[in-house]
This record gives C-alpha cells, structure tokens and sequence, in this order.
C-alpha cells in the first residue's frame, strides 16, 4: 500500500503543485520522493511509500536499466510477479512485484499487461520512447486511483482525491476530479509540450469471466461439473489459494475479526496458511466495539478456537461521533452506510498502528457482494435478479466497501488484503448455476457456509451465524450504533434545515437529518464534489429508508427468535 501522483503538462510552478502530494503521505510512512521526467520540466512523479516488499530497492518511479525510457509509479500487490518472471525468463533488477509490469508491457503491450496480473494494483506508466503514458487499475478497484484532466491536455492522477482537489490550471478555475474505473486501462498520447491526449479507454475484464493469468498460476486442477460436492471442494481449493499468495511480504500480518462468517473464515484460514509457512510470530487479530457487542463475543469464541493473539478494542459513543469528521475527510464520501460502518474500522486501524508492528492487515471485504451475503437477498425476485445485484455490487464496490476498507486502513498506514476478492475465486463463483448461490432455508450464502461444514476451520455456531452488518454488530441489539448516530444528529440538524435541503443540496439531497449532517461535513472538505458519490447504498426489493439490517423484519424476526 502505497500513495501514487503524477502530473503531466502542468503550466504552474511544480514545486507549488508538489506540495498537494503531501496530502497523501498516510499512504507511506516510510520514504517520500518526487522526481521530475527528464526532458519534460513539466512532469514529475510523487510517491509515498509503505515498505512490505523489498524494503532496499522498493522506491518509486521504478526505472530499470533494461527499460530507461520506462517510468512506473504504482500501488498494489501482484501475487504473480514472480511465477510470471519464471515463465516467461525476464531478468529482475529489484525484488519488487511491480517490476513485472515493466517487462510484460515491453513483451506484449498494455492489454496484454493489465490481463495478466494477478492482485490489486494503480498506475502510472510513462513510455517515453513511444510518447504514451498508460493508467491502469484492478478488477473491482480495491486500489484507489483519481484524475483530472483539462481539454488543453493537463493530466493529474493520485491514490486519492485529496491530493488533487487543490491543484491549479491557468485555463480551469475547478478541477473536475473523478475516480478511474475499475477494470479499466487508459491510453494517452505524451506531446512534446509536457501535455496529454487520451486515445482509449478499455474495460480489460469482467468479474465474471476467468482472467488470463489463470494459464500460469499455480492452483491445482479444479474439477469439472456443478455437483454440489465438487463445487464445495473448487471453493475450498481457490480460498485456500487465495489466501496463500496474499502472504508475501516483509512485514507482519495481522487479521480484522468482527466474528461474522466471513472474517472468521479469513483468520481461521490465514492461521493455518502462517503455520504452514513456518512463519515465526503468532497472528494478531483485532475485533472492535462497545460494550455488549455481539460482534466482540464471537470473535472471541473464533479467536479462541483458532489460537490468535486476540485485541480487543473497546469505544463509546463519544469516542466514535468524535471521529465522524476524521473518517469523512479520509473516506472522501458522505454515503450513510458507509461512513457509520468506517467509524469501528477507523478506530481499530488507528489502535493497530499505534499499538502493534503489524502492517499487512487480511480482511473479508467483498465477500457480502460476491456470495449474496446481504439480508435484502431473501427478497430477490428469482435467481437470476440476484445474480444480477451480485455482479452490480461488485461493479461498484470501488464506491462503497473496498472504499471504505482501503481509506480507513491506508489513514494509519496499514495494507489492507482482501482474499473474497481474488480473481480466480470471484470469478469461478460467479460462474455457478445463479440457483446455488442464492440465500437457501432462510439463510444467506448458504453455500459459502456448507462448503466449510466439515472443516472444523472455525466454530459451528459462528460458521452458521446470521449476516450483522460491520456498523450494526459493534454495538449491542438494545442500542444500535446507526441509532446513537440519529439520536446525536437530532440536536445538530433542525427541522429548518431539512426544510431548506433540496436548495442547499440539489444533488443527492439527504432525506434524513444522519444524511444532512455528513454532508455537511463533506462539503466543508469537499466543496462542491459531491458528484464523486452517484447514489446512496440502499437495500433493494423492499421498501427501505435506512441501509442497517437491523430496521429490516428479517432481522427482527431472526433477533426474537
């Protein structure tokens, strides 16, 4: 995890746009650089690092000797790095996995690059050789990327909006900055001025479809059918995997556990991976809440049945209303659901940083949109509409979870790995018949859960324990977080200025006084970039006003019970 900037053709004093690159350095502790492109005064690369591979000859723009027209800034992870140098016999000049984009795009060109690696990545490749400049971002986005750019051909590209919001352009008074998407490569023209013209964008893959460097990796042999026991035993083989080639790094690995299925699947799993590399350190894993939270219970009971070093982090109320504006500012979104549930993960992330040397955090984001893990999925219509709002939220999970998981870790300078949405698995579970993926005896991913019946991986109770949302299991059933949120806003937004939303607020008008509150906060941020959010996340099929799971009857029918 790392933070990422670039400028191209900029008609301003670089050593004045250079300083909003530092709005970025949470991203990497560890080294900072800026360097200017030779023969183009007006370029120049920013990076923020966090060492987790190659702490020696790690820094960025990598340049390599082979390649001295190549300059790459990225943020990620790839997995493959080196299996791809094996294959294909390229010469590395560091240990860095981001090496390999360099010798894939003299080999075979951007399309063929961006197919072919396996992990989460962002970034910048300048050819000044062929005069073209490349951005490039993962499947599902869980690496963060912003640009903007001006029709007299001024790019500027970041990890995140922040650091680009107060750049300036002689020919534009505003910035539009907008995220890059997911999936997608650009290619741009580099003119002789320092300045750029986009020739295409490319969506490179779908979440549906197997990746191309599914040829080369090391999985064993899945078997072929949708028999029910041989697509337990496909999933089985591809978490497992998934979670193995996320274990490189130099530095310590710890695990998010909120107690919930899946979570405690990435633990349970992680654990038994660590002990199986011979690693030396017990793995650390945090839960957060307040008192009475179911969440904390359970991921003692898992904790205890997997044999972590389990922390605990208490907070109240104040605590997590104190952060709202910390949260916010780092989200970069005034979305309800996601900045309720990026209150607990913030918090924790802090308390990592500050209380602990692990770095590389594991977590189970994206599993709730791959598997149907959402309560609202009871209501899907037919199989297929679920499939449908499945491959949807995956689409957009660049706007809401993995936003949330990246901004809440990356503010404290933690990595954050996501094993739910590894290629290979993601894609083979979307390939399943939509009828054995849907919720099945009133219970959501239900064939998630069967598939480690057997595995004694974690407890019974917890394997089969009913969805809580992040935001909602924190805090006690009595007194729900997103109601502590409600009642404190009731004394911050009177009637008068819900009266005067619409005018005030005209895009994505908040229709609660919650919804008011964080958009004010935002727009003192953010001035006019609410544009970044699209819409609200919200449940579908049923006739919802607030995204916890917890006003939902399902809920309330299986919290009696």
């Amino acid at each position: 995890m790392c933070g990422i900037w670039a400028l191209f053709g900029s008609d301003d004093c670089l050593s004045v746009q250079c300083l909003s690159a530092m709005k970025i350095a949470h991203r990497g502790p560890d080294a900072f650089r800026f360097e200017n492109v030779s023969g183009y005064t007006n370029c120049c690369f920013g990076f923020h690092r966090l060492a987790v591979v190659d702490p020696l000859f790690g820094m960025q723009p990598i340049r390599v000797r082979k390649y001295p027209y190549l300059w790459l800034c990225y943020n990620g992870e790839i997995y493959n790095h080196r299996k791809m140098q094996q294959d294909f016999g390229f010469e590395y000049q560091t240990n860095v996995d981001g090496e390999i984009i360099l010798h894939l795009y003299d080999k075979g060109g951007i399309e063929q690059t961006v197919s072919m690696l396996d992990g989460v990545f962002a970034f910048i490749l300048l050819d000044t050789a062929n005069k073209k400049v490349f951005l490039g971002r993962d499947t599902y986005g869980v690496r963060p990327l912003f640009k903007t750019m001006t029709e007299d051909g001024f790019l500027a590209v970041c990890s995140e909006a922040k650091g680009l919001v107060t750049l300036k352009h002689s020919s534009t008074p505003f910035l539009k900055v907008e995220p890059f998407l997911p999936g997608h490569y650009e290619v741009l023209d580099l003119k002789p001025n320092g300045k750029v013209a986009s020739v295409e964008i490319v969506k490179y893959h779908h979440c549906r479809d197997e990746p191309l460097h599914a040829l080369y990796d090391n999985v064993e042999k899945l078997f072929p059918g949708f028999e029910l026991e041989t697509v337990k035993n496909n999933i089985r083989i591809l978490f497992n995997n998934a979670v193995k080639k996320r274990l490189m790094t130099d530095r310590r690995i710890g695990c998010l556990l909120s107690g919930g299925l899946d979570s405690s699947l990435v633990a349970a799993t992680l654990l038994k991976q660590l002990k199986e590399a011979q690693v030396q350190y017990p793995l650390q894993t945090f839960a957060i809440g307040m008192e009475d939270s179911p969440d904390l219970l359970a991921a003692r009971k898992v904790a205890n049945h997997i044999g972590s070093e389990h922390h605990e982090v208490l907070f109240n109320s104040e605590e997590g209303i104190q952060a709202l504006d910390e949260v916010i500012f780092s989200l970069e979104t005034y979305d309800i659901t996601t900045v309720r549930a990026s209150v607990g993960m913030y918090l924790i992330s802090k308390y990592i940083r500050k209380n602990t040397d692990s770095v590389v955090i594991f977590s189970g984001e994206g599993s709730d949109e791959l598997t149907q893990g959402y309560i609202y999925f009871h209501k899907a219509p037919s199989p297929e509409k679920a499939e449908e709002e499945s491959e949807r939220l995956l689409r957009e999970l660049y706007l809401f979870d993995v936003l949330r998981a990246d901004r809440t870790t990356a503010a404290h300078g933690l990595e954050l790995r996501v094993p739910f949405l590894d290629h290979r698995f993601s894609s083979y579970y979307l390939s399943l018949p939509p009828e054995l993926r849907i919720p099945k005896n009133g219970i959501e991913k239900h064939l998630l859960r069967e598939t480690f019946e057997d595995s004694n991986l974690i407890p019974k109770e917890i394997l089969w324990r009913p969805k809580e949302a992040f935001s909602d299991g924190i805090t006690s059933v009595k007194n729900s977080w997103f109601k502590i949120l409600q009642e404190y806003v009731e004394h911050q937004v009177d009637d008068a200025m819900m009266a005067n939303a619409a005018q005030k607020f005209p895009f994505n008008t908040p229709k609660t006084k919650e919804g008011y509150y964080y958009r004010q906060i935002f727009e003192r941020h953010y001035p006019g970039r609410a544009y970044w959010l699209n819409h609200y996340w919200m449940p579908k099929w049923i006739n919802a006003t607030d995204p916890s799971a917890r006003t939902l009857t399902h809920y309330k029918s299986a919290a009696k019970a």
